[in-house]
């Protein structure tokens, strides 16, 4: 069995997380106060959310932690979508993060489907 910090789901969420926290330095203090401390809770939230359950030892308990992963993950992208149409992220930045989304969303769900409860 692989270890948790070897799937490909988890690896793409702690990219998330990794660019957002970097990102939040750049940022103003308004920004941090308000979004900021919460994008990088939601999205640290998504990776300890995946490990969690990958350390639990029923299905449907494993399959919970996963569920409140995809719930870090929406909450994640929530956040995104202000810092795009409050003009905190550049177009050139908000497609990185996209990218990153478009792949950890079906990864997740897949991962998520594939644990029988």
């Amino acid at each position: 069995m692989k270890r948790v910090y070897e799937l490909d789901v988890y690896k793409l969420a702690e990219s998330l997380s990794d660019m957002i926290w970097h990102d939040f330095d750049k940022w103003n203090k308004k920004v941090q106060y308000t979004v900021g401390y919460q994008i990088i809770r939601s999205s640290d939230s998504i990776a300890a959310n995946i490990a969690e359950g990958y350390g639990r030892y029923t299905p449907a308990d494993r399959k919970k932690f996963y569920l409140y992963s995809r719930g870090s993950l929406e909450e994640t992208k929530t956040w995104l979508r202000k810092l795009i149409r409050r003009n905190v992220l550049s177009e050139s930045t908000a497609k990185e993060y996209k990218t990153i989304i478009d792949k950890l969303g079906p990864k997740l769900n897949a991962f998520i489907n594939s644990t029988k409860a």
